[in-house]
């Protein structure tokens, strides 16, 4: 009788692929496999049935699973099938639907970016920017990739000297230094992370933008009774840690502090429809992280006066952006394991490559999304960017 999981992981038919269990060969699918997966033990169904992902992602983080060949390769040939998953929410509700208290989603974002900067900077590029770049050509560094999407956004929201820029969930700051710098706008940036807080505060000075630009340790919930008004706000790969209760709450957080006619971008990843959430992910690498669909964030704004002037999808060159940070963290590996034991690095290395995966299948999207809050008529009339 064929093993459980062998006859589980039939229904992944889109590109034939190989098991070895037990010394024994698989072949699921039809035609010349694609890959090739070695399973040092067998995973149980009810395992797999409460959470594939998990199931799946945890054998690999424990060395129970090998895949054969390139990493990427055989995720890119075998994660668009995630609608096969199963995942029994009710088990997983804890996982799954986490709290979006304060004091929890303050807990959620340090668990990640507080991991340490000096590990980031090692696989991040000089600008320490942590999303989605944007390549203007094939040859494109990171480095450039990155300098390039920072410009694009100051383009789009169309800057003018002495205006208001404030950045939610600011990361290490490139990009308020660079409007700072390009566009004399007078910036503040808002984080949960202290590892981040700390990082900018040491550029600001560094680059001597004290005059211009602050950072400060706060919850975008606060924002409304800080006394502040801008003419801009920006938020780039922030808005997936809210959760979904609080995606209305954060539109209305932003349109409370930004002038009548101001500028919002909000630069997300998205989905085009609402789910749960991804259970690996959540229980490894963002708690409490959920993914938006891009018409339910466009339905937040619709309710408080924003029209939207532009959307674009940006999704392969977040392919492209994960693919050049995979290979920076491979370059790095014996610094890495200085810091961190083997399960940690397997984890992380599954992660940038099956987040790499999941944008080349169309699993989710890449959105920047301009609205002006109320008519805006002195808004470009092209896209001149």
């Amino acid at each position: 009788m064929e093993n459980i999981m062998i006859t589980f992981l039939r229904k992944f038919t889109d590109y034939p692929f190989k098991v070895v269990l037990d010394g024994k060969e698989y072949l699921i699918g039809e035609g010349k496999p694609e890959f090739t997966v070695h399973f040092k033990k067998p995973i149980p169904k009810t395992t797999l049935l409460t959470s594939t992902s998990l199931a799946l992602g945890e054998a690999y983080m424990d060395g129970d699973l090998e895949i054969e060949g390139d990493l990427y390769y055989a995720l890119d040939h075998f994660l668009g099938q995630l609608g096969k998953f199963s995942t029994d929410e009710s088990a997983l509700k804890k996982l799954i639907h986490t709290s979006v208290s304060k004091k929890n989603q303050e807990k959620e974002v340090t668990s990640h970016y507080d991991i340490g900067n000096d590990f980031y900077k090692l696989w991040l590029d000089e600008t320490m920017s942590y999303s989605c770049g944007y390549f203007k050509t094939p040859e494109d560094t990171l480095y450039q990739a990155q300098v390039n999407k920072v410009d694009y956004i100051l383009q789009k929201l169309n800057l003018k000297e002495g205006m208001t820029l404030l950045d939610i969930g600011c990361g290490w700051g490139f990009l308020l230094i660079e409007a700072a710098k390009k566009y004399k706008i007078k910036g503040l940036g808002i984080t949960l992370s202290h590892e981040q807080h700390e990082e900018f505060q040491r550029r600001i000075e560094a680059e001597g933008l004290q005059d211009l630009l602050k950072v400060e340790l706060m919850d975008y919930r606060d924002l409304p009774k800080s006394g502040y008004t801008f003419d801009r706000i920006v938020s780039v790969g922030m808005v997936e840690h809210v959760g979904r209760p609080n995606y209305q709450l954060f539109i209305d957080c932003a349109r409370d502090v930004l002038k009548d006619g101001g500028v919002f971008l909000l630069h997300f990843i998205s989905a085009l429809k609402e789910h749960p959430g991804d259970a690996w992910i959540k229980k490894y690498i963002f708690p409490g992280g959920t993914v938006p669909s891009l018409r339910e964030m466009v339905s937040c704004m619709a309710e408080d006066d924003f029209h939207v002037m532009d959307i674009e999808n940006l999704r392969l060159h977040y392919n492209k952006t994960l693919l050049c940070w995979a290979d920076n963290f491979h370059k790095h590996m014996e610094e890495e394991k200085k810091m961190f034991d083997e399960r940690f690095l397997r984890m992380w290395d599954l992660y940038l490559n099956a987040c790499a995966a999941t944008f080349h299948n169309g699993i989710i999207d890449l959105h920047q999304i301009v609205a002006t809050k109320g008519i805006n008529n002195d808004y470009p009339m092209v896209r001149w960017y």
